[in-house]
C-alpha cells in the first residue's frame, strides 16, 4: 500500500462491541516515541520501515488463486500462493501490529504530503462481524502485543480471550443493566484524533459526573469475588468453556447488585443523582460523600467480605447485612482510615488501604476481641488518634466458630 493510502484507510482504533470507550482499547496508547520514526521517514534518504500487520473488518473479502503459466513445471507447487483479494468497499482497516509506525507515517504525510506515493508492505488479515470474528481478532491483537511488548493491564483485559475474569468484565460493560449505562464505568481516560489513548487509572476523579468506578478496578472486584469459582474461571492462561462462563457470569451479577444495594444504596442514589460528583463527594461536604463511589473502599470491601466468608465466619446473605448496618458516609468509621475529615482528601497509601481492609473485618465480623484491639491500635499508629469505635461496640459483632455470638 502507499503511505498516503495507509495514512487515510487504516485506524488505530475500532469497534468490537457495545462499550464505546472498550471498543477502542482495540489498540494500545500511541506515546511519543513515534517522533523519532516521524523524523527518520522526514529526513533519511534511504528510509524503510517494516511492514504492517492490518486487520480487515468486514467487506465480504473474497480471495481468487491465479495459476502461472509454467509449460515446463519448473513453478509447480508455487502457484497455490498467489491470487487477488476483493472487498466490497465497505471494510475498514486497523493496525493490529505497527502502531507506531503508523503514526508516524500519518504525521509525517500531513507534514510532507510527498511521501505518501512511497510503498510499505502490508499484512492484511481478514475478520467477519460476529461473535466469533471478534474472539479472533481480540486474541491475534492480544497475542501479537504481548510477544512483542508487554501491554498495559486494561489493554489486556479489554483483550484477552483466554483470561476468564477480562472476559466476564467486559460482559460486564456490554450487558449489566447498571454498569453497562453510557460511562459508568471509566475505561478510557482521554483520546486524540491522532488516535493516542489515555487509560483510566485506578481511581475517579471527584468531579466525574456519571462513573462508579473504572474498568481496572471492577476487573479487581471480580478476583476478590471469584473466592469459589472453578479453578479454570480463575485461571487466566485456559478459556474455560461456554458453561463455567455462564455460571460464573451469574454469580457475579448476583453479588455485584447484592453489594450495590447494600453498600449504602449506592446503585438506586447514583441513578436518581443528576451529577455523580454530588454523591461522592458534595461541594465543601466532602465528609458526606458516598464511600462506595471510591474504588479504594469497593476494593477493600469486596476483599474484607471475600475473606470473611472463604474463612466460613459468615455467610453471604449474613455479612450483606451487616455491611447495610454501617454508617455509609466518608467521614464516618470505617472509611476514616482512607480519608482525613480535616482536609477532606483521600489517603490511599497501602498502610491506608490494609488498614480499611483490617477495620472492616473487626466491624463484620470480629474473631476475637485482641483483633479488635490489634486494628483499633493500628488506626492509632497511622492515622495519629483513637478510633471513634470502642472495643465495647465492635465487640458485640463477635463471631465464633463460624457463628455470630448472640
Amino acid at each position: 500500500m502507499k503511505y498516503g493510502e495507509v495514512a487515510r484507510q487504516v485506524q488505530f482504533a475500532f469497534e468490537l462491541g457495545k462499550n464505546d470507550e472498550l471498543g477502542q482499547l482495540i489498540q494500545r496508547g500511541i506515546t511519543s516515541r513515534t517522533k523519532e520514526i516521524t523524523d527518520y521517514i522526514l529526513t533519511s534518504e534511504h528510509r524503510f520501515l517494516g511492514g504492517l500487520v492490518i486487520a480487515a473488518w468486514g467487506g465480504e473479502p473474497t480471495y481468487t488463486p491465479l495459476s502461472i503459466d509454467d509449460p515446463d513445471g519448473f513453478l509447480k507447487g508455487l502457484d497455490r500462493g498467489f491470487g487477488v483479494l476483493t472487498f466490497d468497499g465497505t471494510q475498514a482497516y486497523f493496525v493490529l501490529d505497527g502502531q507506531h509506525r503508523l503514526k508516524a507515517i500519518k504525521d509525517a504525510c500531513r507534514k510532507n504530503p510527498d511521501i505518501g506515493k512511497e510503498d510499505i508492505c502490508v499484512l492484511i488479515v481478514t475478520h467477519y462481524d460476529t461473535t466469533d470474528g471478534r474472539v479472533r481478532t481480540r486474541r491475534l491483537f492480544s497475542n501479537i502485543n504481548r510477544n512483542a511488548k508487554q501491554t498495559a493491564i486494561a489493554e489486556n483485559i479489554a483483550l484477552d480471550e483466554d483470561d476468564a475474569l477480562a472476559i466476564l468484565t467486559r460482559r460486564l460493560l456490554e450487558e449489566h443493566l447498571f454498569l453497562s449505562e453510557p460511562r459508568r464505568v471509566r475505561v478510557i481516560l482521554s483520546t486524540t484524533d491522532d488516535g493516542e489513548v489515555k487509560l483510566a487509572p485506578g481511581s475517579v476523579p471527584q468531579s466525574d459526573p456519571k462513573a462508579l468506578t473504572t474498568f481496572t478496578v471492577l476487573y479487581d472486584l471480580l478476583k476478590s469475588l471469584a473466592y469459589d469459582q472453578p479453578k479454570e474461571i480463575q485461571d487466566r492462561a485456559h478459556r474455560p468453556d461456554d458453561d463455567l462462563l455462564e455460571a460464573a457470569y451469574s454469580v457475579f451479577v448476583q453479588r455485584l447488585d447484592d453489594l450495590f444495594k447494600h453498600c449504602g444504596d449506592i446503585q438506586t442514589k447514583l441513578e436518581a443523582a443528576t451529577n455523580a460528583k454530588d454523591i461522592r463527594a458534595p461541594r465543601n461536604q466532602e465528609a458526606n460523600g458516598h464511600p462506595f463511589m471510591r474504588p479504594v473502599v469497593q476494593k477493600a470491601v469486596a476483599r474484607a467480605v471475600s475473606e470473611i466468608v472463604t474463612e466460613e465466619l459468615l455467610t453471604w446473605p449474613e455479612v450483606m447485612t451487616r455491611l447495610e448496618a454501617l454508617e455509609w458516609s466518608m467521614g464516618a468509621a470505617p472509611w476514616i482510615a482512607v480519608f482525613s475529615p480535616d482536609s477532606g482528601k483521600m489517603l490511599t497509601g497501602k498502610d491506608n488501604t490494609e488498614l480499611l481492609v483490617r477495620l472492616l473485618r473487626v466491624h463484620l465480623a470480629p474473631e476475637s476481641k485482641s483483633d479488635i484491639q490489634r486494628a483499633r491500635k493500628s488506626y492509632k499508629d497511622i492515622r495519629g488518634g483513637m478510633y471513634p469505635i470502642s472495643e465495647e461496640d465492635l465487640t458485640k459483632n463477635l463471631v465464633t466458630g463460624g457463628k455470630p455470638e448472640m
